[in-house]
């Protein structure tokens, strides 16, 4: 397991309220007990999870709870259940930890509260793609199709449900991990570099790819393939007309008759062992995915394609039923992500940190370089868990964090023919 580190220096261990620090000074604890009953009750707080795999996990609770000192219950799901339950049962959670594109089914169903800005200590350090969506001038994410998180992190007001097209005071999640999603391919049985999208229907690979059964993300790798092929343009491959969507799904069925993909997976386990086995040679993946078959000893690439990456960014919501000193919790758990522990926790993962100046903080020098810069290993690469994944001098696939995130196309969406959409990925996937 990862070697425990320093606990956090911010004084957010201290408590959830101002009254909870106040109980550290032993004077005013003499003067006035009732401080000391506030620090208790934060003990007795326990929040509810609910989420995707990869951070609804055991280290990151332990750590949270020992530098907090309330419990939390996490329970990881699919995608799919994730945005159900956040629409439909808001009494199962009090945080809901979902994606950017989820967000125009959850947030209007109004069972997220707002998120107050100036309750997040260090929002100014969170990276400004998911505020004004710029990173640097001509970067290509600045100008990125599909639900770009900067069109859904603010809402208009405290009460407000309507998105708001620049930073307000009231967020929709607070986002602490993202990625720049490509192709995962083992060179060792491909036999040859991939650098395009278009590889992954190439006949070369027959019956030895797989694609990502999300309806969703599914649709948009191969929208990236078939532009590549030069088969189809679309103006926004996050929001597909009716006509585009069955165009896609056409040729998806051909490619499936025909015998072209082994498998289609749902689970981050699933993609590992389709990888591992050998079974499957490319595929969409997911960087941990990557990590998870190198750390068995095998090869794998995650491939920069000369069309760019598809981004996904998650974030932090809060219930509606959240108040008082659960709501104050809740507010201590989101400065204690912002402060950049689970951002080092994850970037050891190929995640990034949507506070990455402060995760540094929490990593070797030599793994900052390793994973935000781009340059080579100087030491052993280790996984959250300190398995080896890649030695001296290994370059991360892609290079820098500039070079990856800069060259997000597109990224997951909600679209306007969603209902339309899983129609036909349903058709796809039974054909």
């Amino acid at each position: 397991m990862i070697n425990r580190r320093t606990l956090l220096k911010t004084g957010l261990a201290a408590g959830a309220t101002s009254m909870a620090a106040i109980s550290c000074s032993p004077k005013k604890e003499a003067a006035n007990q009732s401080p000391t009953l506030i620090t208790n009750k934060i003990k007795d707080v326990t929040l509810r999870f609910v989420g995707t795999g990869a951070a609804q996990n055991n280290d990151i609770r332990d750590r949270a709870e020992k530098d907090l000192g309330f419990k939390l219950q996490m329970r990881a799901l699919s995608t799919a259940e994730v945005i159900q339950i956040g629409i439909s049962q808001p009494k199962q959670y009090d945080i809901f930890d979902g994606e950017f594109f989820s967000l125009p089914l959850v947030f209007p169903s109004g069972n997220l509260q707002a998120i107050e800005v100036s309750r997040i200590k260090q929002f100014d350090k969170i990276t400004p793609i998911f505020t004004t969506g710029e990173l640097y001038s001509g970067a290509r994410v600045n100008n990125s199709q599909g639900t770009a998180p900067r069109k859904v992190m603010f809402v208009r007001g405290k009460d407000s449900t309507e998105f708001a097209p620049e930073p307000t005071n009231w967020a929709t999640i607070i986002p602490y991990q993202y990625g720049a999603d490509t192709l995962g391919y083992r060179p060792d049985l491909v036999g040859r570099k991939i650098e395009s999208w278009a590889e992954l229907f190439n006949s070369e690979f027959k019956g030895r790819t797989s694609l990502l059964d999300i309806p969703s993300i599914g649709i948009m790798d191969a929208a990236m393939v078939l532009e590549a092929q030069d088969l189809m343009n679309f103006a926004d491959k996050g929001n597909m007309t009716k006509e585009e969507l069955d165009k896609v799904t056409a040729i998806l069925i051909d490619r499936k008759q025909d015998g072209h993909f082994r498998a289609f997976w749902k689970t981050f386990d699933e993609s590992v062992n389709f990888m591992a086995s050998g079974e499957v040679v490319l595929q969409s993946m997911w960087s941990p995915a990557v990590t998870a078959v190198k750390a068995r000893g095998l090869p794998c690439i995650y491939a920069p394609l000369k069309e760019g990456y598809r981004g996904w960014g998650g974030g932090l919501g809060l219930s509606k039923n959240l108040s008082g000193i659960e709501l104050d919790a809740a507010y201590d758990y989101l400065n204690w992500v912002v402060d950049g522990w689970i951002g080092g926790f994850l970037s050891r993962q190929g995640y990034y940190s949507a506070t990455p100046e402060n995760a540094k903080k929490f990593m070797k020098p030599e793994e900052w370089d390793f994973w935000y810069e781009g340059k080579p290993a100087a030491i052993e690469i280790v996984d959250p868990y300190g398995e080896k994944i890649e030695s001296k001098g290994a370059v991360r696939d892609g290079g820098s964090f500039r070079d990856r995130v800069g060259d997000i196309v597109c990224w997951n969406s909600f679209m306007q023919e969603q209902v339309y959409l899983v129609y036909k990925w349903t058709e796809f996937i039974v054909a």
